[in-house]
């Protein structure tokens, strides 16, 4: 029985990897479908790290980044988040609205409604295939969108969580588009009680 999440290991890790990599191929198909276009995403790696290193992997805890936020309860409770730099962001957007602009210090109205949709068909299709494979009720709540510092959009979390989490579920991905490539990172934060029942769910816990 798990104690904590320094107990994981490599059994723990390549399992939790494959449910990254079909959270990711059942985004990859939602987002494909909104962007009229082929879209393949991959998972080089998934890592489970203090919520103070998560802002230096994704680049430094002062690069401006924009997060969306959904909660998760249910069966698993916590908080998912779909980071991703603003050069990363114009790719997405420009796909989904159809522009070509390379402008990142601004979107407007419309390009920040469809980031979040974005992110929310993201999140949502991922926590659908954690629901599937681990049958157990997920549901999450709106997204919430925000731009800013990553140390600051993670500290969300980490205030939530830190008391009930060790650290955070951050899985690598890569976006490869018909014109541009783009990089993001999924946040799984399950509170340790959750954690617990999705390895069990899976046998390894």
């Amino acid at each position: 029985m798990l104690r904590n999440m320094n107990q994981l290991n490599d059994l723990h890790f390549d399992v939790l990897k494959e449910i990254g990599n079909i959270g990711v191929g059942n985004a990859a198909g939602a987002l494909a479908t909104m962007l009229s276009s082929q879209v393949r995403m991959t998972v080089p790696e998934v890592r489970l790290v203090a919520f103070n290193e998560a802002g230096a992997i994704m680049g430094g805890e002062e690069e401006v980044v924009f997060g969306i936020l959904v909660n998760i309860s249910g069966d698993i409770n916590g908080m998912m988040m779909f980071l991703l730099a603003p050069e990363s962001a114009r790719v997405l957007v420009n796909g989904l609205v159809g522009g070509d602009s390379e402008e990142i210090e601004e979107f407007s109205e419309l390009e920040l409604s469809a980031l979040e949709e974005i992110g929310n068909i993201l999140c949502s299709s991922y926590l659908g295939s954690v629901s599937s494979f681990l049958n157990k009720t997920v549901s999450p709540t709106p997204p919430m969108l925000t731009r800013d510092m990553a140390a600051a959009i993670l500290s969300v979390p980490a205030i939530a969580f830190s008391k009930m989490a060790d650290g955070v579920l951050l899985i690598d991905t890569l976006f490869e588009t018909e014109e541009k490539n783009a990089t993001g990172f999924f946040l799984l934060v399950p509170d340790f009680e959750s954690f617990g029942i999705i390895l069990s769910s899976l046998g390894v816990g």
